[in-house]
């Protein structure tokens, strides 16, 4: 069984939390499969909204699957997250991307 089976099987359990689906998120996007990676990520925030991390790692694969505005918000919303903990650095990186993003072209906008 690889990894990301293993993490899919503790879904709906009593593990199943933002740091699982986080940790699904971020194995799936390393997979490749961004579509999914987001709808994980998501329901990591559905549980902590407040999870900079997954804000961080949900930009990333909305960008990666294509969907620059998604990612700019997520990134957006993660650095008021991540400011308003005190999550200095995750606030540093995710304004770095966001300016990437927001010089990027892109078709969707």
């Amino acid at each position: 069984m690889n990894r990301i089976d293993t993490l899919r099987a503790q879904l709906g359990g009593s593990r199943d939390g933002a740091l699982l689906r986080y940790s699904l998120g971020a194995a799936l996007l390393e997979a490749g499969d961004a579509a999914e990676a987001i709808v994980q990520l998501r329901t990591a925030l559905e549980f902590d909204a407040d999870y900079s991390a997954a804000w961080k790692l949900l930009g990333k694969a909305c960008l990666q699957s294509g969907d620059t505005p998604a990612a700019i918000d997520a990134w957006q919303r993660g650095i008021a997250v991540a400011e308003a903990r005190g999550d200095v650095q995750a606030a540093k990186e995710m304004r770095v991307f966001l300016k990437r993003a927001e010089r990027k072209p892109d078709s969707r906008r």
